[in-house]
């Protein structure tokens, strides 16, 4: 193990020092610009469009709801890298991280636009649901099929396999830290309750979804902010702390200004997935009259997983203080944190929640393995071993080392991010024409719908068809 875990870590080294901090931020600026700053502009529009009836409810024969594909993708973000992820963040690169934090959810709201749009257009409809995702618009917009298959066996890997070992890892630590609970016990129950759900298939993990995320968001939000608000004086220091630790003449002698930098960026793209191709697997499966409106969803699911969640979060380490050296992993900051503030009570809500947001990321992860495994071949033996083998991740999670399990996740999920990043990059032209298209019928008055003959290059896109669109009521 130890001898994986040092392989693993240079080979992140690497990886992330020279290659993904400067890519996400480029390509983050670079869509953002060309977009004309979508994520800032059409924020209002965003909120309208995720509350609008039509979103929540309109889940046709074929396709979840909007609202439920954000159930989905929310399931896989929010979770471990809001709690844990940001406490081995501060720790790790000290307050100036969340700075950085801050700053790839800002670019990657566009990043997560542009791919969301691309998985609606290039959806594919199937008997009783769509498929899509960056599989899909690699093989029908770049004609790379090849490329496509890579990055399908890539996502099945990190998704399924390692992230939800991250995943069960996290619970199984929050309960031995809380309640001295056994790993291996943890590890049967979790195997028995995501059996029960992953052999149910998408739309019991969407209807799963829809119900545990929203509740456990809104409650666990409720406690940080009452939290933060017992605590206002000191946030505004707070604040300057974070802004300070990020560019700080200490932090650059010291050699944490890079350290700020990369665990920020890392534990950032960890938490809101933005670039990764995670979320258009779920944007491409909702029942929606234009492709920008999932676009609009999943971008705003970036600002509320990292600007919202992960900053809560942040603030009450930093207040509470004693994240610097401490030997305690992960999540066990977060409880320690929660208890300073509000009492132990509240280290066991802390166990609770982060086991139904870990448990609902499980499952959503599970389904992006899914898509993905469908896409390569529809073969029920090849969907039974996957099944198996994310059962066994699952235990492997439950008992394996913190930093084994998260030296893995950020190996894959990088070269994951790197794969889609160069597909979105080609294609981006496709999806700033269908936000112009949007655009356009709204300043019209109209409730935008999309044609695929919009476009000049119509190649590779299989929906859309005038006589497809039409015979929906959105």
């Amino acid at each position: 193990m130890a001898i994986l875990e040092n392989l693993v870590g240079e080979i992140n080294e690497v990886l992330w020092s020279y290659l993904l901090i400067i890519i996400l931020i480029g390509l983050g600026l670079w869509f953002t610009v060309k977009t004309g700053f979508v994520q800032f502009r059409y924020l209002p529009e965003m909120v309208r469009v995720l509350f609008d009836k039509r979103t929540i409810s309109a889940a046709g024969k074929k396709g979840t709801s909007s609202f439920q594909a954000f159930a989905i993708s929310a399931a896989s973000r929010v979770g471990t890298g809001n709690l844990a992820g940001v406490a081995s963040a501060v720790a790790i690169g000290g307050p100036g991280a969340v700075f950085w934090m801050w700053i790839i959810a800002l670019l990657g709201a566009a990043t997560g636009f542009v791919e969301s749009t691309l998985a609606q257009v290039y959806k594919v409809p199937e008997k009783n649901q769509y498929r899509g995702g960056p599989a899909y618009y690699m093989e029908k917009g770049l004609k790379k099929r090849w490329l496509a298959v890579v990055f399908a066996i890539t996502i099945t890997f990190t998704y399924g396999l390692v992230f939800n070992s991250v995943q069960s890892n996290t619970i199984s630590l929050a309960f031995a830290g809380q309640f001295d609970f056994n790993p291996n016990i943890m590890a049967v129950i979790l195997v028995f309750l995501t059996a029960i759900v992953i052999f149910g298939g998408l739309r019991s993990i969407a209807n799963v979804t829809q119900i545990i995320i929203p509740i456990v968001a809104v409650l666990y939000l409720g406690i940080a902010i009452y939290v933060l608000l017992i605590n206002i004086t000191a946030v505004p220091a707070m604040v300057s702390l974070i802004v300070a630790n990020a560019f700080g003449i200490r932090e650059v002698a010291g050699g944490g200004f890079g350290a700020a930098i990369m665990m920020g960026i890392k534990r950032g793209l960890f938490s809101n997935e933005a670039g990764m191709g995670s979320a258009p697997n779920a944007a491409a499966t909702a029942e929606v009259s234009h492709p920008v409106k999932q676009g609009f969803i999943q971008a705003l699911g970036v600002f509320f997983d990292t600007i919202l969640i992960c900053s809560a979060t942040a603030f009450i380490l930093i207040s509470a203080g004693g994240y610097e050296g401490s030997e305690a992993d992960g999540i066990q900051l977060t409880q320690n944190a929660f208890a300073f503030h509000i009492g132990d009570w509240a280290g066991i809500f802390i166990a609770i929640a982060i086991f139904l947001f870990a448990y609902s990321s499980i499952l959503g992860n599970y389904f992006y393995g899914e898509n993905n495994i469908a896409y390569i071949k529809e073969s029920k033996v090849a969907l039974f071993i996957y099944r198996i083998a994310v059962l066994g991740m699952v235990v492997f999670g439950a008992v394996a080392t913190f930093d084994l399990v998260w030296a893995l996740a950020d190996l894959t999920m990088g070269i994951m991010a790197l794969i889609n990043l160069y597909a979105i990059t080609k294609l981006f032209k496709i999806a700033n024409r269908v936000l112009q298209d949007y655009m356009e019928q709204r300043k019209a008055g109209k409730d935008p719908v999309f044609y695929r003959d919009t476009l000049d290059n119509q190649d590779g896109i299989e929906f859309w068809g005038r006589e497809q669109t039409s015979e929906k009521e959105y």
